[in-house]
């Protein structure tokens, strides 16, 4: 890329960088270092202000660049993921929302912890969220790194190790100083940003086509070179059962991951009531759905106006797809619109990722200092103690992301997104439904339903084609491939809840259906919230 791309998109981010470093500055001037302003910001936030930071922490760097890309490559099966991300907050409103906000202070394990045996339940729950806040950290951690190369014009190993270790400094300053509050406004910035961004580029491809879709289409399958089957399923999921398979695994893993994600569950802790968290799913949804709706024409755009073999040759996955068609859009490579149209781009990229990372830094640091530093030292922890660790986790958790990060520069973030939804809904959803809904529930099943999914998505990507075994593994060179889907969620999924399961009948515990209907009560009435 030329070097007005390249100053004016640094220009850009700097000034994004600049307003959010503000924005934290003067939060950390104004709060006053309770565990509730540190964790759940004073749960001040309205429904509509909340709507829009659940939108910015849900829209990453793989809605915006990714899906869009895996639509101009693979049209109507790159559409699917589409599909799965948005049914999910379905699942998020009817079932977790508003029990949740009734239930729980600040993380999952407060619900869970309700009516089990505390310690080994929070040790459990907290264990489980960490895990997935750092696969979902790492990957936009390489990510990061990756658009550096592509947007920047970084492409030497030096540029993309500072851009990682940039943003990984950036995000610890987000969390550390300013807290919930900070970094929800950081999201509703970024959504904002991001939304304003995909609407104008969403216009800017309709005008292309006279505001018909039906020809965008056409265009779209024509210059794919797969005609119809461009617009019909199968391009990427319709060889054998194992790619089929694979497909369900990943819908199923999209689908309820969402609900078990430490960094979306925590943000119905920062309204007031349980009324405004379903309210402001209510409001995320409609951003959500409005944006994903324009990932489908910006997908289409991409494959009729730059087409997919431009695509696939700026970056095999597709992620340049964006970039690319906003510099065709503005006018071209050379032209004065195409520049500041590429740089805006770049920007809002950048921005993504650094609100996501904010957004998941805070919920990992609270999983650490809230549940497992607490249920060690739960007698003696007082809450300004508590958020002392929570700021001192947030610099360790930043360190050991930009470590990995550097270290998983050159592979592919695709898989890590994905695990991170699995082992959410393999470990966190199983004992979060079975916590509200089955009054028989013990801490024994609590405990095994978290391990029971965790364990088994971690070691089923182990040996999945993913790290070895084909050319596009990890470790290529190295062959211990016994699971052939590259996503467990297919299987350890049905693990977690069956280990729930076994776990609780097999218990000596007697379950504690007082507690139980204490639970119900409060999840449905929100008499004794916090």
């Amino acid at each position: 890329m030329s070097g007005n791309h390249q100053t004016l998109a640094l220009l850009l981010f700097s000034a994004f960088v600049a307003v959010t470093l503000g924005i934290t500055t003067w939060v950390s001037r104004n709060r006053h270092g309770s565990a509730e302003e540190f964790y759940a910001g004073g749960r001040l936030f309205s429904p509509m202000e909340n709507g829009f930071a659940i939108s910015g922490d849900y829209m990453s760097a793989a809605s915006f660049l990714g899906v869009t890309g895996l639509i101009s490559l693979y049209g109507y099966d790159g559409l699917l993921y589409v599909v799965g991300f948005l049914v999910a907050w379905l699942v998020v409103l009817f079932l977790v929302a508003e029990l949740v906000r009734n239930c729980g202070r600040f993380t999952l394990a407060d619900v869970v912890a309700a009516r089990m045996n505390e310690r080994p339940v929070r040790i459990a729950a907290g264990t489980s969220s960490v895990t997935v806040s750092v696969l979902y950290l790492v990957a936009q951690m390489v990510g990061a790194g990756s658009l550096v190369a592509l947007l920047l014009g970084g492409s030497s190993e030096a540029a993309r190790n500072w851009t990682v270790i940039g943003v990984g400094a950036l995000m610890v300053i987000y969390v550390s100083l300013g807290g919930m509050r900070a970094t929800t406004w950081i999201q509703i910035v970024k959504a904002v940003l991001l939304l304003s961004g995909s609407i104008a580029l969403t216009v800017l491809v309709l005008v292309r086509f006279h505001g018909d879709v039906n020809e965008l289409l056409r265009a779209a399958a024509e210059r794919s070179g797969h005609g119809d089957a461009f617009l019909a399923p199968g391009l990427k999921y319709g060889g054998d059962w194992t790619a089929r398979f694979d497909f369900i695994s990943l819908g199923l893993a999209l689908v309820l991951g969402t609900a078990g994600l430490p960094h979306i569950l925590s943000r119905f802790y920062t309204v007031p009531t349980a009324r405004a968290a379903r309210r402001s799913v209510v409001w995320s949804i409609g951003l959500l759905g409005g944006f994903y709706l324009m990932t489908i024409v910006l997908g289409f755009g991409a494959a009729a106006i730059v087409g997919p073999e431009t695509v696939r040759g700026a970056n095999a996955a597709g992620n340049t797809a964006v970039p690319l068609l906003a510099l065709d859009l503005g006018g071209g490579a050379n032209s004065a619109g195409g520049t500041v149209l590429f740089a805006v781009v770049a920007a809002i990229a950048f921005a993504t990722i650094l609100a996501v990372v904010a957004g998941i830094t805070l919920a990992s640091s609270a999983s650490v200092a809230h549940d497992l530093y607490a249920s060690m030292r739960r007698r003696h922890a007082k809450p300004r103690s508590e958020v002392a660790v929570a700021r001192t986790a947030a610099v360790g958790i930043g360190v050991v992301a930009i470590a990995l990060g550097l270290l998983a520069r050159d592979l592919n973030v695709a898989f890590l997104v994905g695990l991170a939804f699995a082992v959410a809904a393999s470990a966190n959803l199983p004992v979060l439904l079975y916590s509200l809904f089955w009054r028989s529930f013990t801490t024994r099943g609590a405990v095994w339903a978290v391990y029971g999914g965790l364990v088994p998505a971690l070691l089923l990507v182990l040996l999945s084609p993913v790290v070895t075994g084909s050319p596009d593994s990890l470790f290529p060179s190295v062959d211990f491939q016994f699971f052939p889907l590259q996503n467990p969620g297919l299987v350890s999924i049905p693990l977690g809840f069956l280990a729930g399961w076994l776990g609780t009948v097999t218990s000596a515990e007697p379950p504690d259906e007082a507690k139980h209907a204490e639970t119900e009560v409060r999840s449905l009435t929100g008499a004794g919230a916090v």
